[in-house]
């Protein structure tokens, strides 16, 4: 498939994909670590009084 169109199109939508899926993937990182961030803030907010 080097020399030809379709292998390189087909390489482009595989690493499309890939990039799609670690986007996803951060975001969901994020959205967890997001929650546990804001929480543990709170707390130490608690201990300053």
């Amino acid at each position: 498939h080097l020399d030809s169109l379709a292998g390189q199109i087909m390489s482009l939508f595989v690493i499309a994909i890939a990039a799609g899926e670690a986007a996803v993937g951060l975001a969901i990182i994020i959205v967890v670590f997001r929650g546990k961030i804001a929480t543990n803030v709170d707390q130490i907010n608690l201990l300053k009084w």
